[in-house]
C-alpha cells in the first residue's frame, strides 16, 4: 500500500498544472523605438501583457526624436512619411495626418532642376533637366533589369553596375551636375552610394510602388515621436500629458548581456540589474548588434552573426544652422551622408559651421551672407545606443540571408527596421517589423501552450487511472492533498 501510494503521489508531483500550461509568458523587449513599441502593442493585443521594455536612453522613440534648437523643436532623426497617396495605405500616414493631426507638408522635388547650384550661382536649368532625364531613363532601365533577376538575389548587382550597363556614366558620375543628380536619387535616399547598394532589392523601391510616390515632411512641435507615444499609450498607462508612467517601461536601462537557454532568458543591465523572462525581443539597431554593446551567452550561432555583419548600417546626418538675421525662415538644414557624416561627427562643430558658410557664400556670391550664430550636429554614428541612422541593403545579400536577420535564436527574437524585407530603413518598415516579429513569437507561444495542454491532459488521464486503481485496491479514495 505504501509503495502504491508513493507512485500516485509521484504522479501528482509531475503533473503540469493546467493553469500554468495556459498561462501567459513573460517577455522582455529591448529598445523602445517604434519597432519595440509596436511589438509590445501586438503582444498585448494577443493577451501577452506580462512584458517589460528596457530602454537605454531617457526617452522612447529611438531614432524618431526631436531636439530643442534655436527656440524650436527640430527632428534630428526620422522626418518624413515616405510613400503616400498610392493604392495601399502607408500605416504611419493615418496616424500622422488624421489621428494626431501632426503638421506636415508635401515635399515637392519637381523643381530640382531650378535649384542646382555651382560656384558662382545657379546652374542652367535646361541642362540640369536633361541630365535628370538621362538619369531617369537609366533608372527605368534598371527597374526592367531588376525584374529579370532571380528573387533570391543570387544574380544581384550594384546600382552603379546597372548604370554602366546602360551606358550611363560608365565611370560613375563625374561632372558636378551629374554628381548632384546621382546623390539626390540614391545617396539622399539610402545614405550610401550606388556602388554598394543592391539593385535587386532597391530598384524599384517597394515603399513607393506599394504606398505611392509622395513624401510628407513632418514639422510639428510635438515631434514625429508623437507617433510612438501614441502607440505606447494604447497599452501602457499614460498621464494626461501623454507621458508613459507604466512600470513595464524602464528608461535608462542599458542592456549589456543576454543569457538564453531552453528554459528562459536572463538580461543584465549596466546598473547591475538582472531581469528574467520566458522570451526576449531585441529591437536594438543593426549598428548596436554589430557592436559589442550587448553580449549574448552563449554566443549567437555563426549564421546569425554573418547575417548581422553582412547588412549595412548607413549614416544620414541632418545639420541645423541658426541664422538670427532672418526673421521667418532662420534655420538652415544641411544633409550629409556616409563618409562625410563620419568625418563631420569627428570634427569640431565650429569647423563644420565654417565649411557650410563657405559653401553657402559660393552659391550666393553677390549676397552678404553673415555667419550662422548656432549649429546642431546630431551624431548617430558615434552614439553607442544607435551606431548609425538606418540600414541599407548592400550588394551580395540574398533574401534568404536577410531573413536570417529576423530569425529567432532559441528564445531570443529580433525586430527593427533592418528586419523588414520590403521596407528596411523606413519608419513604416520599423513599425511593421515590430508587428511581424511579435506574430512569430505569438505563434511560437501558442504552439508551446497547445503542447503543454496536450501533455497535461495525458498526465491527467494517467493520474485518474491511478486513482481508479487505488479505489479498487483500497476500497476508498485516499486524500492525497
Amino acid at each position: 500500500m505504501a509503495i502504491f501510494l508513493s507512485i500516485v503521489l509521484l504522479s501528482m508531483a509531475q503533473l503540469p498544472s493546467l493553469v500554468a500550461g495556459t498561462g501567459r509568458p513573460r517577455v522582455i523587449i529591448i529598445g523602445a523605438g517604434i519597432s519595440g513599441i509596436s511589438a509590445g502593442k501586438r503582444l498585448s493585443e494577443a493577451g501577452i501583457t506580462d512584458i517589460l521594455i528596457l530602454e537605454a536612453t531617457d526617452h522612447i522613440g529611438g531614432r524618431m526624436h526631436k531636439q530643442r534648437f534655436a527656440g524650436v523643436n527640430v527632428e534630428i532623426g526620422a522626418n518624413w512619411v515616405e510613400g503616400v497617396n498610392g493604392e495601399k495605405m502607408n500605416p504611419i500616414w493615418p496616424i500622422v495626418n488624421s489621428t494626431l493631426k501632426l503638421r506636415n507638408f508635401l515635399s515637392d522635388f519637381d523643381s530640382l532642376a531650378q535649384n542646382v547650384y555651382k560656384d558662382g550661382g545657379l546652374c542652367d536649368a535646361a541642362y540640369v533637366q536633361k541630365r535628370i532625364d538621362l538619369a531617369d531613363e537609366a533608372d527605368k532601365s534598371g527597374e526592367n533589369l531588376s525584374a529579370t533577376l532571380h528573387p533570391s538575389g543570387r544574380d544581384d548587382m550594384s546600382i552603379l553596375s546597372m548604370q554602366r550597363l546602360n551606358n550611363h556614366l560608365p565611370n560613375g558620375p563625374s561632372s558636378p551636375v551629374d554628381m548632384v543628380v546621382d546623390y539626390f536619387t540614391y545617396d539622399y535616399e539610402f545614405a550610401e552610394p550606388p556602388r554598394v547598394t543592391s539593385l535587386r532589392n532597391t530598384v524599384p523601391l517597394p515603399t513607393f510602388t506599394d504606398f505611392g510616390d509622395d513624401n510628407y515632411f513632418v514639422a510639428d512641435q510635438r515631434g514625429y515621436e508623437a507617433v510612438v507615444y501614441y502607440l505606447a499609450g494604447q497599452y501602457f498607462e499614460a498621464d494626461k500629458s501623454g507621458n508613459i508612467v507604466d512600470a513595464r517601461l524602464q528608461l535608462n536601462k542599458v542592456v549589456r548581456e543576454i543569457s538564453y537557454s531552453s528554459t528562459g532568458v536572463t538580461v543584465k543591465t549596466e546598473d547591475n540589474s538582472t531581469y528574467q523572462a520566458d522570451y526576449v525581443m531585441v529591437s536594438a539597431s543593426l549598428g548596436v548588434l554589430q557592436s559589442d554593446l550587448i553580449q549574448f551567452k552563449p554566443q549567437l550561432p555563426s549564421w546569425k552573426i554573418l547575417a548581422i555583419y553582412q547588412f549595412d548600417m548607413a549614416v544620414y546626418t541632418k545639420i541645423f544652422e541658426f541664422e538670427k538675421q532672418y526673421t521667418d525662415a532662420n534655420v538652415l538644414l544641411v544633409t550629409v551622408t556616409d563618409e562625410e557624416s563620419r568625418r563631420i561627427e569627428q570634427q569640431p562643430d565650429s569647423q563644420t559651421k565654417a565649411e557650410i558658410m563657405e559653401v553657402v557664400r559660393s552659391m550666393f556670391p553677390d549676397e552678404d551672407v553673415p555667419d550662422a550664430t548656432d549649429i546642431l550636429v546630431p551624431r548617430w554614428w558615434s552614439d553607442r545606443f544607435f551606431q548609425g541612422s538606418f540600414s541599407n541593403w548592400p550588394i551580395g545579400v540574398s533574401r534568404y540571408e536577410h531573413d536570417q536577420l529576423r530569425a529567432p535564436v532559441g528564445r531570443v527574437y529580433f525586430t527593427g527596421e533592418h528586419t523588414s524585407e520590403r521596407y528596411n530603413g523606413y519608419v513604416h518598415g520599423a513599425y511593421l517589423a515590430g508587428i511581424d516579429s511579435a506574430e512569430i513569437l505569438i505563434n511560437c507561444v501558442q504552439k508551446n501552450m497547445r503542447k503543454h495542454f496536450h501533455d497535461g491532459m495525458r498526465n491527467v488521464r494517467f493520474h485518474n487511472l491511478l486513482i481508479e486503481v487505488c479505489r479498487a485496491f483500497c476500497g476508498k479514495l485516499w486524500c492525497l492533498h
